[in-house]
């Protein structure tokens, strides 16, 4: 029974972990887009942690930027089985860019029901981003010390 429990347990932490490098990577191509850039552009204008981005870099530059964040965040996490420490780092970069997403709930006037909706979906990607980066952390950890490890001859 445990076997089959730890496979279960296996099966959810690879889709959580995948699905969150899938939607930032996709979300983060997105950016490159004139479309996503104007749909991000009140976003970003009435946040006092992006709107400095705007006069720094324009509306299409700013949202390049995070889509470029976004994309190397979600390829440190796929890195997990080769280089658990470097999906930690991708994994607290997501933490910080979705905790600056859902601060956009109090820092834009006039949110839709539809994208207030759309932000509070980042809540839980915050959960799943939170707990890929203490697992990573913790793989790192793991092998670190097992590398440490004497040899006996």
């Amino acid at each position: 029974m445990t076997n089959k429990i730890d496979r279960l347990q296996n099966l959810g932490q690879g889709i959580m972990r995948y699905a969150l490098v899938l939607f930032f990577v996709g979300f983060g191509l997105y950016k490159f887009t004139a479309e996503e850039a104007q749909a991000i552009q009140p976003l970003i204008a009435n946040s006092p942690f992006f709107s400095w981005l705007l006069s720094l870099l324009g509306v299409q530059g700013a949202s390049n930027l995070i889509g470029v964040v976004e994309i190397t965040a979600g390829v440190m996490i796929a890195l997990r089985r080769w280089a658990p420490q470097l999906s930690a780092i991708g994994s607290a970069i997501t933490v910080f860019a979705l905790l600056g997403t859902l601060s956009f709930l109090f820092t834009t006037p006039g949110l839709t029901p539809d994208l207030q909706g759309f932000l509070l979906k980042d809540l839980g990607l915050l959960g799943i981003a939170v707990w890929t980066a203490a697992e990573a952390w913790r793989a790192h950890a793991e092998r670190r010390a097992a590398a440490e490890l004497p040899t006996t001859a």
